[in-house]
């Protein structure tokens, strides 16, 4: 069983910065993806950042080049800095871990609402 939990949401003006944190506990397997999800009212939810145990980052076209996904594994966090946010990141963010090898495990955080103002 892991759990996540996410934080570092809230207001923030277009043009800023908020960076959100996943805490996750339990056992996490390798290989894994861990990555950032986002649910906008009326929309449904879409990849926004993926990194994977090895390491390599994919972000959605739309984030390209503003966010960036890390990771610290001593700490079991994961990390999406936002920078230049606009109205159009407005959404609820959930942070993901999918194991990629052996028994099927996909565990979601609660998420936490990332609100762009214009």
């Amino acid at each position: 069983q892991v759990q996540l939990v996410e934080s570092g949401g809230g207001l923030v003006q277009a043009g800023g910065s908020l960076r959100l944190s996943c805490v996750a506990s339990g056992t996490i397997f390798s290989p894994n993806a861990m990555g950032w999800y986002r649910q906008a009212p009326g929309k449904q939810r879409e990849l926004v950042a993926v990194i994977f145990s090895g390491g390599s980052p994919n972000y959605a076209s739309s984030v390209k080049g503003r966010f960036t996904i890390s990771k610290d594994s001593a700490k079991n966090t994961l990390y999406l800095q936002m920078n230049s946010l606009n109205p159009e990141d407005t959404a609820v963010y959930y942070c993901n871990y999918k194991r990629l090898l052996g028994r099927r495990e996909d565990y979601w955080g609660q998420g936490t609402q990332v609100t762009v103002s214009s």
